[in-house]
């Protein structure tokens, strides 16, 4: 009789991230921004279907890698964030309570599944000076693992994520205006453009929480908008 093939976790482990990552870096990057009156989401896409939306009141979600999948992830917090909203308040719904459960769905498919899901997300919530112990923004990075990273200023995720990042470390300043905040995210977008000169206004998608806004917080600027913006 053959002996059975044999691989070990943590090759098993190594192959399932490897195959993740690569799918995420094939994405277009997106990043946010902190400004002035609250907090930038920006991306580059070609297409009509949407990186990036709204879950809740005050909280937003971009997603890179494989659309269908990062859409799903966008679909569960949707629902979470209705049924903790309706069944206690909507001022229980939490960016951090919404990020614990994404970490656990993105790490269990990791973990258990054969295929791990090729997505990376950014969770953020805009900051509410009427709510102890939420008065500054949040903004947190879910990787394919499942693994959680919060960040101040500034994140990126998918694509040359880590160049972006570099670049929005040496220039970004706190209280940025939103002009500029855009300008900026415009600016490192083109970084990782390939060779492209610049990133035409028509192919960005722009999202901001604003922090002053009554209700609902998050607002999509239309290219006319950004145009005006960015002076253009």
């Amino acid at each position: 009789m053959s002996m059975p093939f044999y691989v070990s976790p943590e090759q098993v482990m190594a192959d399932k991230a490897e195959f993740a990552s690569k799918g995420v870096a094939r994405g277009k990057s997106s990043l946010v921004i902190e400004c002035d009156i609250g907090l930038l989401m920006m991306a580059e896409n070609l297409s009509t279907l949407s990186k990036i939306g709204e879950i809740y009141d005050r909280i937003g979600f971009a997603g890179v890698g494989k659309f269908s999948e990062f859409d799903q992830l966008r679909k569960i917090g949707v629902r979470y964030a209705d049924i903790k909203g309706y069944a206690y308040s909507r001022d229980d719904v939490r960016g951090r309570g919404l990020v614990n459960a994404y970490s656990q769905v993105v790490g269990d498919a990791f973990s258990q599944q054969l295929k791990p899901l090729e997505v990376e997300i950014v969770v953020v919530e805009v900051g509410d000076s009427t709510l102890a112990g939420h008065e500054n923004n949040a903004i947190y990075r879910i990787q394919y693992d499942g693994s959680i990273s919060d960040h101040h200023g500034f994140c990126v995720i998918g694509g040359a994520s880590e160049e972006l990042s570099d670049f929005l470390r040496s220039r970004y300043q706190d209280g940025i205006p939103l002009g500029e905040a855009i300008e900026l995210g415009k600016t490192a977008l083109e970084q990782a453009a390939e060779g492209e000169p610049s990133v035409e206004v028509k192919n960005l998608e722009v999202c901001v929480l604003e922090r002053e806004r009554a209700g609902r917080k998050f607002v999509r600027l239309n290219s006319d908008r950004v145009g005006e913006l960015l002076g253009a």
